[in-house]
């Protein structure tokens, strides 16, 4: 298993470098440019912004120093917030899309699992039906629809919760954006967790468990869960990456400083070393979850071999 986890690390590498090949060179080819908006500005001033910001050179020769630069853990000056550099901007916003994106995975695999679970254990019955009602809702309704109607009936009618602000990571400032961002992967965990129980409820050795006077719970916790949790498992490694570098309409609507948000505005924008910023954290996060969703598979199923020949 550690063979086959140093060659992914290894093949990480090469997939990382085309990652930020492609953006860079795409960013560029985009119409437009960082200073475009700035119509204020002479010519001569435009010239001495793109001296600063090395876009005088040849293409080739930007690349190069962009790339020189990030492998000192350099990730430049942003073009648009000109006060600050791009390192700084994603230690402000990275730790709030982090905390964010880690409550959130952790409401829809706990919830998640267990609607999944009950829907599958209750089959056909009306617990099933309303955990799939539920699972349904959270997929069809999307976030921009959930989010205003929290803040219209929690801060609003209710003054239950605040309206937006992060505040450090109050925990009161949290319950909302956790809960919109959280509802479409609860949904999908949902139908993923009944459809794969539902499977292994057929299986030979959960009834010859049943035959033995087990009761359900005893044969849910000691056989049935962890070859049923294999399909939620392999979910989890693009949606722990997509929850953890944060969500754009979430950010938006409650106002947060994450890095969904500093990604639209960079876009937006034309600013260009925020945008490869965000993507090479967005794909080293993706990397890294893959990796350990294939330890905790290997854990899950002990039959599988990870990095051996079979004849």
């Amino acid at each position: 298993m550690m063979s086959y986890l140093i060659k992914r690390l290894c093949w990480a590498v090469p997939v990382m470098w085309l990652i930020l090949t492609l953006t860079f060179f795409l960013l560029r080819l985009a119409p437009g440019g960082p200073f475009d908006v700035e119509r204020s500005l002479s010519p001569e001033i435009e010239a001495a912004m793109a001296v600063q910001y090395r876009l005088d050179l040849p293409l080739h020769q930007q690349y190069i120093h962009y790339l020189s630069d990030v492998l000192q853990g350099d990730l430049g000056p942003s073009f648009q917030y000109q006060d600050f550099t791009v390192n700084q901007l994603l230690a402000a916003g990275l730790p709030v899309s982090l905390t964010l994106g880690f409550w959130a995975l952790l409401v829809a695999l706990v919830l998640g699992v267990t609607l999944g679970i009950v829907a599958a254990v209750h089959h056909k019955k009306w617990p099933d039906g309303c955990s799939m009602v539920l699972a349904t809702l959270g997929i069809s309704v999307p976030n921009y629809v959930i989010g205003p109607l929290l803040i219209l009936w929690l801060a609003v009618y209710w003054q239950w919760l605040p309206a937006g602000g992060w505040q450090g990571g109050d925990w009161r400032h949290m319950v909302m954006p956790v809960v919109t961002l959280a509802l479409p992967f609860i949904a999908y965990v949902a139908r993923l967790m009944r459809t794969s129980m539902l499977e292994v409820w057929q299986q030979p050795y959960i009834q010859v468990a049943f035959a033995k006077g087990l009761l359900t719970r005893q044969v849910l916790w000691r056989h049935a869960l962890k070859p049923a949790l294999l399909p939620v498992v392999s979910y989890l490694g693009p949606a722990a990456a997509a929850l953890m570098t944060g969500s754009v309409v979430v950010e938006q609507l409650y106002g947060l400083p994450g890095l969904g948000r500093y990604f639209v505005q960079g876009a937006l924008n034309r600013d260009y070393t925020l945008v490869m910023a965000v993507v090479l954290w967005v794909g080293l996060l993706t990397v890294l979850f893959n990796l350990l969703v294939d330890w905790v598979y290997a854990w899950l199923n002990p039959t599988i071999q990870y990095g051996h020949d079979h004849d």
